[in-house]
């Protein structure tokens, strides 16, 4: 009997640097329709208990997760199915972040054409604290 194809590795890593700038933090969160104006007001937010402009949540993790579509794409075919994220800090209009996903578990799902793929992934900024952390269920299908 054949074993089943396999298009992803166990252990496999993805990983990206972005930094964060004051613009982007602005903008993004204009983007998303967040209107906090701890992600627009400079002096609002430096009275506030952050110090200092912070990115909206949906910035780091929206990193994150296209990380394994940008990731995945140069050899197969990705789609999202399922994201768990926990934001564990701030993240702030400066910080570096490092976000690295890694392949947990993988098996070929007959039905589907691909590989279902769990992963673990933590986003670290630049002092080494995790600003994120998360699961992910997707599906890697090899291309046509």
């Amino acid at each position: 009997m054949n074993a089943p194809p396999r298009v992803v590795t166990i252990g496999e890593i993805c990983r990206s640097t972005f930094a964060l700038s004051p613009a982007s933090v602005k903008s993004f969160a204009t983007l998303v329709n967040d209107l906090n104006p701890l992600h627009h007001d400079e002096a609002y937010a430096e009275q506030s208990r952050f110090g200092g402009l912070i990115a909206s949540g949906t910035q780091p993790t929206a990193h994150f997760m296209a990380l394994l579509a940008t990731h995945f794409s140069t050899y197969a075919q990705p789609l999202g199915l399922e994201f768990d994220l926990k934001l564990k800090r701030a993240t702030f209009a400066h910080d570096v972040l490092t976000f690295e996903w890694r392949v947990e578990d993988a098996w070929w799902k007959p039905s589907l054409n691909g590989d279902l793929t769990k992963l673990a992934g933590t986003a670290i900024n630049q002092d080494g604290e995790i600003v994120t952390a998360g699961h992910a269920t997707i599906l890697v299908m090899p291309r046509p």
